[in-house]
């Protein structure tokens, strides 16, 4: 069942989001394939970008010549932008020529460039805030669940100490700007410690005691088998009040927003969605959605354009889809565009599974509660 106690909405600078929401990965300011039209008629709430990537590509100055990321990408509605803390940890932990991360923050040079790059606490906020984010999230130091307890406890101490810092620089943003509190962006601390119970719970009051408008759970959240750690991302849900929102940073397969939901997270994001529809996995739901929202049982359905079963079919991908594509274009239609390999699939295939996403979480407010 659905969590009523929880906040089921955010009011912020470009809207109101309502809750569940979820938001797919402009991560350098676009979601590939598709424009601010084609994402207002999938009915998608915000987007998600993300500072690491774009203070390298356009760069910081190029957005803010370009109005900041709205007027940039011509998107009206909300945007939160990911500190880059996941992106440091894929490129660095993995791949230690490429940087370093200490108590100042992260020192990158990416494969290729022939820069460095340093991203600090108060940098990160200072990137966020100029490019005119609705939700700005403190810079974290992010860990894999499987990673030692050394390692667990070096991020949650690292995590604390950089959201102070981050809050401090908000907190003089703010006050040189005159913002007044309904006028500011808002700033998300994020929850590590992995899987250790007493860490996540270390970190979240501490993060508490620093004071933020809402929080993300931290750290990779599948083990590695793949499968969602649900306790604890359950238990570290529980440590924070209800009424303060949480980001399930990463978490966006259909069954895994469900699921979060459940444990009362509010806020989604992921690059599956849009990066399965490119490779030609379109998402279907398996029934109507009805006065329960049709998400019981086994709901989702995979159609992979790439068969042949769907040469000549002249029926919309999903019987139960209200998106343009399946109102104007067969299955027979893409399946034709996919072999020849025309940019025309990957526009309308995003088009289509994003407004899957946005239907899910329709349907999601819909059971009972």
């Amino acid at each position: 069942m659905s969590t009523p106690e929880f906040s089921k909405s955010l009011k912020l600078n470009h809207g109101t989001l309502e809750f569940p929401v979820y938001m797919p990965d402009a991560t350098f300011g676009v979601v590939r394939t598709v424009d601010s039209n084609d994402l207002h008629s999938a009915g998608i709430q915000a987007l998600v970008m993300n500072t690491f990537h774009l203070m390298q590509r356009p760069g910081s100055s190029t957005i803010q010549s370009l109005g900041g990321l709205h007027r940039m990408s011509a998107w009206d509605r909300p945007i939160i932008t990911d500190s880059g803390g996941f992106q440091a940890y894929s490129l660095i932990r993995q791949n230690p020529r490429f940087g370093r991360m200490d108590e100042k923050g992260i020192t990158f040079q990416p494969e290729g460039s022939d820069r460095k790059f340093q991203l600090s606490p108060e940098k990160c906020i200072q990137l966020q805030v100029a490019y005119g984010s609705d939700v700005v999230i403190c810079l974290d130091d992010c860990t894999h669940v499987d990673a030692s307890e050394e390692e667990q406890h070096k991020s949650v101490d690292r995590t604390i100490s950089w959201a102070k810092r981050c809050k401090d620089e908000f907190k003089r943003l703010m006050r040189q700007k005159k913002l007044d509190e309904d006028k500011r962006p808002l700033i998300f601390g994020v929850i590590q410690g992995g899987g250790i119970p007493a860490l996540r719970k270390q970190c979240a009051d501490a993060l508490l005691e620093i004071g933020f408008d809402g929080f993300g759970f931290g750290g990779w959240p599948l083990d590695g088998d793949g499968n969602l750690l649900t306790d604890i991302l359950a238990y570290t849900r529980s440590l924070v009040p209800p009424e303060l929102p949480m980001h399930a940073l990463g978490i966006g397969h259909p069954y895994n927003v469900v699921t979060c939901w459940d444990l009362g997270y509010g806020i989604f994001d992921c690059a599956m969605p849009t990066r399965d529809a490119r490779h030609g996995r379109l998402y279907t739901f398996a029934n109507p959605s009805g006065a329960d929202g049709g998400l019981n049982g086994d709901w989702l359905r995979y159609l992979y354009i790439n068969d042949e079963r769907h040469i000549r079919s002249d029926q919309p991908i999903s019987p139960y889809c209200t998106c343009p594509v399946c109102r104007n274009y067969s299955a027979g239609y893409l399946h034709h565009l996919f072999k020849l390999n025309d940019s025309l699939f990957l526009r309308l295939s995003t088009l289509h599974n994003l407004s899957f996403m946005a239907q899910l979480t329709d349907r999601i407010r819909l059971r009972p509660q």
